[in-house]
């Protein structure tokens, strides 16, 4: 199943998005209606905040009432530490089971408040931020809510910054005025859910675009996932969107560290579940002695095309990759004929979706490349 994480500020409006995205067929799980669930009557989460917070959060009839829990959660950090305490891991384990209910291929959409503060992003395929202004998201909840005006601050307060959340963000709603039109994002979940399914990987010809300056966040946030799925390796931005002011493909290139391609192998199917489907066995072209050969995986979300190459840590092809990019970055000469070069072939290959052409007719200049890399590696040593 395809997993995305759905968070906002208390007052921006996920629950609207949520509905849109459950209109069109996406299973959503709630995280705020789960902690009700937990807080029911009689049940275990209930006795524990009493004792913690004392019998006045009860209701006559023994419910919660949650204004007068509210009044004391979010008074003080460590309050609400202890309230998060309680009612966070039995929250997880309805999650849990909620999602393994799920058919086998649902777009899961978990709304939940707390993605960024509880450090969660890396465990979805993408999350949205549905963004409202801090006194849009005031006046909801004092004027919709009926909420205490000290009480709206404190939570809100209380939450992420909205850089926090923008760090997170694959996809930014705002709504602070008319209601996000979710058609285009719908339709890249039912194509990214495919092709997790499938395990199809998104791809394109290799047209040339201006350096982007979202690229850098755009891969803190993809390489996380990868290094999540791969059990902590170490994962590094490669490639020419690795090079500030470089023109490049929109696609993202990634190196993955492994002992050997026996690792690389046995991390196949958690790559792919992650959304980096298995492309096959390569050898990449070599530039001096020694084995060149890796593992490739491709990003199947078809609104951020990925390219992901499993080196042997210390192999030349993976010293290659790190010395190429630190090159391009140090050397504006070789920056701008990189460019050039680029921008010229991607137009003359415009219509090669596989890339292969496109890749062959850069093989001259790279040949030229390597003694210069070489001479920029000593110089670096030195």
């Amino acid at each position: 199943m395809l997993r995305v994480g759905l968070t906002g500020g208390i007052g921006s409006g996920k629950s609207t998005v949520a509905r849109l995205l459950a209109e069109r067929g996406a299973v959503v799980i709630d995280a705020d209606q789960l902690a009700r669930e937990v807080l029911e009557p009689g049940s275990d989460g209930l006795k524990e905040v009493v004792k913690a917070f004392g019998d006045d959060v009860l209701n006559g009839d023994g419910t919660l009432n949650r204004a007068a829990l509210a009044a004391k959660a979010f008074a003080t950090e460590e309050a609400r530490q202890t309230l998060n305490g309680i009612t966070h891991p039995r929250i997880g384990a309805l999650t849990g089971q909620r999602m393994a209910e799920a058919p086998e291929d649902a777009i899961v959409v978990h709304d939940i408040p707390l993605l960024v503060e509880r450090d969660m992003a890396a465990a979805y395929h993408l999350v949205i931020v549905v963004y409202a202004d801090a006194e849009t998201r005031l006046q909801r909840l004092v004027s919709s809510r009926g909420m205490d005006r000290q009480d709206a601050e404190n939570r809100i307060a209380a939450q992420a910054t909205d850089e926090q959340r923008r760090a997170v963000a694959d996809v930014w709603l705002d709504n602070s005025g008319e209601v996000p039109d979710v058609t285009v994002l719908w339709d890249r979940l039912v194509g990214f859910e495919k092709n997790v399914r499938t395990q199809s990987y998104a791809s394109g010809s290799p047209i040339v675009v201006p350096y982007d300056e979202r690229w850098p966040a755009q891969a803190r946030r993809i390489a996380r996932r990868i290094s999540l799925a791969a059990g902590g390796r170490h994962v590094e931005h490669i490639g020419s969107t690795a090079v500030p002011g470089l023109a490049a493909k929109d696609v993202l290139d990634f190196q993955l560290a492994v002992e050997d391609m026996e690792t690389a192998d046995s991390l196949r199917e958690a790559l792919g579940q992650a959304g980096f489907p298995y492309v096959g066995p390569y050898e990449d072209t070599p530039r001096g002695e020694g084995d060149w050969s890796k593992r490739l995986h491709a990003g199947a979300d078809p609104g951020r095309r990925v390219n992901l190459h499993l080196r042997v840590e210390g192999a030349p092809n993976w010293r290659w990759a790190i010395d190429f990019r630190d090159w391009l970055r140090h050397d504006a000469q070789a920056r701008d004929e990189y460019a050039n070069l680029k921008l010229e072939l991607s137009q003359r290959f415009a219509a090669d979706t596989g890339a292969l052409a496109y890749g062959e007719a850069k093989e001259p200049w790279m040949e030229t490349a390597v003694e210069r890399v070489k001479a920029y590696r000593g110089g670096q040593a030195s």
